[in-house]
């Protein structure tokens, strides 16, 4: 549970966002001191943005088992995250400037509706704490979860490499998170914050449990001592000028018309001006 976060809609871009390279406070490897400048450690984090369909009174909480009446939909969702500005301050504060820069969600949201089809059943993890009275349901422990598919793609531009192809580097399910979209919605209201239609939950990182299937470079290269080689001698650590990242989402089940979330794209710009 995240100590805080920053909730805007100022750098929230539709997919082709450019997301120039963002600056903060880093402390310095060497000695221990801050600096002020660009980050070295850019990130993207593969999510799903979970939209609200109607709202509820301020100081009235949506129940799990009502969850589904107050989500319209979802979409794919790219936290970009700077995780040298994020490391630093963190604490006490909880992630603010290492996120509040850019978000790229993908073109159309995919209703509740239509995901039906796609339910499968919520998983919680037994060796876990157990779940509060409050996030759980039978409903929710039957049918919570989504089986959406979530690829993420890296392409570097053509002067860094000739083909300019882009290049799978994960791929999961959204059926692998550890809360439910109802779960979400049920927490976010449980103290009697009021949420309105149109507004955007973050899912937080979906990464499954297997190898291949983290979804930010934080992970996949272990924060960054074990780069990812992308071919024609290309490796990366995090994200440099440039390079696009493009995250892809759909569902596919026999005998259902399969739904794609169209495509989650930002290309990575130099860094900010003074």
């Amino acid at each position: 549970m995240p100590i805080a976060y920053h909730g805007r809609s100022s750098t929230i871009g539709v997919s082709g966002q450019s997301v120039p390279r963002p600056k903060g406070q880093i402390r310095s490897d060497t000695n221990d001191t801050l600096v002020f400048g660009p980050t070295k450690r850019l990130d993207y984090e593969m999510e799903l943005g979970i939209v609200v369909g109607p709202g509820n009174i301020r100081g009235e909480r949506i129940a799990l088992s009502d969850a589904d009446a107050h989500l319209f939909g979802m979409c794919l969702l790219n936290d970009w995250s700077a995780r040298d500005i994020q490391i630093w301050e963190y604490q006490p504060l909880g992630p603010f400037n290492a996120k509040n820069f850019a978000t790229t969600i993908s073109p159309w949201i995919v209703t509740l509706e239509a995901l039906e089809p796609f339910r499968v059943p919520h998983e919680h993890d037994d060796e876990a704490p157990p779940l509060l009275d409050y996030l759980r349901c039978e409903r929710n422990q039957a049918q919570g979860a989504f089986d959406i598919q979530l690829e993420v793609w890296l392409q570097v531009s053509r002067d860094q490499c000739a083909s300019g192809r882009p290049v799978r580097v994960s791929s999961t399910s959204f059926r692998h998170q550890y809360w439910t979209a109802g779960q979400m919605l049920a927490h976010h209201t449980s103290g009697g914050c009021a949420i309105r239609s149109g507004d955007i939950l973050g899912s937080g990182t979906v990464s499954g449990p297997n190898d291949g299937e983290a979804g930010a470079l934080i992970e996949i290269t272990r924060a960054g001592a074990n780069p990812l080689s992308l071919g024609d001698g290309e490796v990366r650590a995090f994200l440099e000028d440039g390079d696009t990242v493009i995250m892809r989402g759909w569902c596919a089940r026999p005998g259902f018309r399969s739904i794609g979330f169209g495509e989650c794209r930002g290309q990575v710009t130099e860094a900010v001006r003074d």
